[in-house]
């Protein structure tokens, strides 16, 4: 298991866009070429998949052949499928939950209170997470990809 933390600020002028994605991407491969000489035995059976949800920025075209020359596999994300975003079900609210109520001077005491928050999530909190995240996939798949709610049994099937 890997035991390091990936994180990486926006610059303030920036719209989310393909051109930023390829920044993260290459961050991404960066990061993984680095833990492939680390630790090998991680990437043996090549394994390691990547899982971003459908926002525009993650399907276009240009971005999917960037992923296929790097030989990248990448996990589709059903549509309308927002219980199986680790950011939105775990990430999010787990940083929200630390800095709440809290007031910030300036962009770079954000950025340190962030920083901050992201340590202070116990590394087991993090497998714990991509162990329900596995188990909503499980879910998703039992429902044939029909929309579900976070961690209610039931399945809500769209247009009933």
């Amino acid at each position: 298991m890997c035991k390091s933390i990936e994180r990486a600020f926006l610059r303030l002028t920036i719209t989310v866009c393909c051109v930023l994605r390829f920044e993260v991407l290459w961050l991404l491969i960066t990061r993984m070429n680095l833990y492939r000489r680390k630790q090998p035995e991680l990437f043996a059976n090549n394994s390691w998949i990547l899982h971003h949800d459908n926002a525009p920025a993650h399907t276009a075209l240009s971005v999917w052949e960037f992923l296929a020359t790097k030989q990248i596999t990448v996990l589709e994300h059903p549509a309308y499928s927002p219980a199986l975003d680790p950011s939105g079900f775990f990430l999010f609210p787990k940083i929200t939950e630390i800095l709440k109520g809290r007031h910030f001077d300036d962009i770079d005491d954000i950025r340190s209170n962030t920083t901050a928050a992201l340590k202070a999530i116990p590394q087991n909190h993090f497998q714990n997470c991509f162990e329900e995240w596995t188990r909503r996939w499980h879910r998703c798949i039992a429902s044939q990809r029909e929309y579900f709610e976070g961690d209610h049994g039931g399945i809500h099937r769209r247009g009933m």
